[in-house]
């Protein structure tokens, strides 16, 4: 098939219109897979809540570094959008089946008018010659390896050498501290061990009274 006849022509609709195709088309990440799970054996997500943590470990990145927060989490924010229409490739499907992203991202962008402001983000990351970029990267990882954290904590001995692998992909002195510590740290301590314990032993929870 020829590639300008297999686009989405979106010219004949208005920009406001443009805008809430975007919005739905955004909504489609919910129910876009993270595929990756499937070898692992055990855990799920889909590609929006991916997206959100992403998004907040990058500005903490960039916030430690004193980099610029805002530009680091707006390319997390976008950094897997397009798969809403490539769906997620996993890293054994890279092997044999390749995806243009920066094409599908640029089709989702089209009479919107958020081009000028989102493609530039896209390929500050993909050229990760800036620390922002190096940074939003690693929060990519480092979303991956909380996850994994969890899984080897309830007991997926193969979620040890994923998280093996995912340190040896990051880019910065931040985001391997903060690597390591999530990988040293238990994940239901937030919850389960920072309230008083005797909050647990009393019926119901129920908090003691002045």
């Amino acid at each position: 098939m020829d590639d300008d006849c297999s686009r989405v022509d979106t010219s004949g609709r208005d920009r406001l219109t443009r805008l809430a195709d975007f919005v739905f088309e955004a909504g489609m990440l919910r129910k876009t897979p993270r595929t990756g799970y499937q070898f692992l054996g055990t855990g799920a997500e889909n590609v929006a809540e991916h997206s959100f943590r992403t998004a907040l470990i990058a500005f903490m990145l960039a916030k430690g570094a004193g980099a610029d927060p805002f530009r680091a989490m707006g390319m997390a924010v976008f950094h897997d959008l397009h798969e809403a229409r490539t769906a997620d490739f996993n890293y054994v499907n890279k092997l044999y089946n390749t995806t243009d992203a920066r094409r599908a991202l640029t089709d989702a962008l089209a009479g919107t008018g958020l081009a000028d402001a989102v493609m530039p983000l896209h390929d500050e990351l993909e050229a990760a010659e800036t620390l922002e970029a190096r940074l939003a990267q690693d929060a990519d990882q480092i979303d991956l390896i909380a996850n994994l954290k969890e899984e080897l904590d309830l007991g997926n001995r193969y979620a040890a050498d994923w998280i093996e692998a995912a340190m040896g992909r990051l880019r910065t002195e931040e985001g391997r501290t903060l690597a390591k510590a999530i990988a040293t740290t238990d994940h239901a301590e937030w919850w389960f061990r920072a309230p008083d314990r005797q909050w647990w032993n009393r019926k119901n929870a129920t908090p003691p009274k002045d």
